[in-house]
């Protein structure tokens, strides 16, 4: 019992009596949940203005003129919300994105470039997460208690660690596999199905992403819930 709920650093640990009632046992509050449901809604909002209009536009009039388009939509879309009084900062998040990209691809005259900011943008991430895990820091366990406020305390339990460890590397095989596709059709001058795999490949695996998250810091504050109230020395 006492291996399977390790409190470091207690001057003396003693085994448990009996689970904790499953009152004592906390829920993933709302407030550390909704930071990275919105960032996937915001992410897939993103995706769509900025893959279908260029792509169809371009079919019809060229690659400027679906820049422009693009470019359109997405302030159009910061028009709706500003007009129903929602947060405006995703759409202009979505804006810059889309504004960046058509600027690459203006440069060059070809549609598929348009996507080769987020295919960098894929492989950087994928990086950089492979290389929290590697540092001890995984990145997923960094940003969401830095969201919630709360402490390192997570990264002296071996278990929280390796719960991180697990979402952090789940977040960045999504990455690597939409680097992945997105680069061997960008190889291919496969613009329209760049368009639609950046889509289709957005809820199912942030969806995976997102419950394997919500795994690690449910399980993450269970067992430091339990440590601070059955032994004191882990927080």
């Amino acid at each position: 019992m006492a291996a399977r709920w390790p409190c470091r650093h207690s001057a003396s640990p003693q085994p448990p009596a009996a689970e904790p009632p499953p009152s004592s046992t906390p829920s993933t509050p709302p407030a550390c949940r909704s930071p990275a449901e919105r960032s996937t809604r915001r992410s897939s909002a993103r995706n769509r203005l900025a893959g279908r209009p260029i792509v169809l536009a371009n079919g019809l009039w060229g690659v400027r003129p679906a820049i422009a388009t693009a470019l359109g939509v997405a302030v159009l879309v910061a028009v709706v919300r500003l007009a129903r009084r929602q947060p405006i900062r995703p759409a202009i998040g979505g804006f810059v994105g889309v504004a960046v990209s058509g600027f690459i691809a203006s440069r060059t005259g070809e549609a598929r470039d348009f996507f080769l900011a987020d295919i960098w943008l894929y492989l950087t991430a994928c990086i950089a997460l492979t290389a929290s895990i590697l540092l001890r820091r995984p990145l997923v366990g960094v940003v969401w208690n830095a969201l919630r406020g709360v402490g390192g305390a997570w990264r002296r339990d071996p278990g929280s660690r390796r719960a991180y460890d697990v979402a952090t590397a789940v977040v960045a095989a999504v990455f690597a596999a939409r680097f992945a596709v997105q680069q061997w059709l960008y190889v291919h001058n496969e613009a329209g199905w760049m368009a639609v795999a950046k889509i289709a490949m957005n809820y199912p695996l942030w969806a995976v992403a997102l419950l394997v998250v919500v795994w690690a810091a449910r399980r993450s504050d269970t067992r430091l819930a339990y440590c601070r109230d059955g032994h004191a020395g882990v927080a």
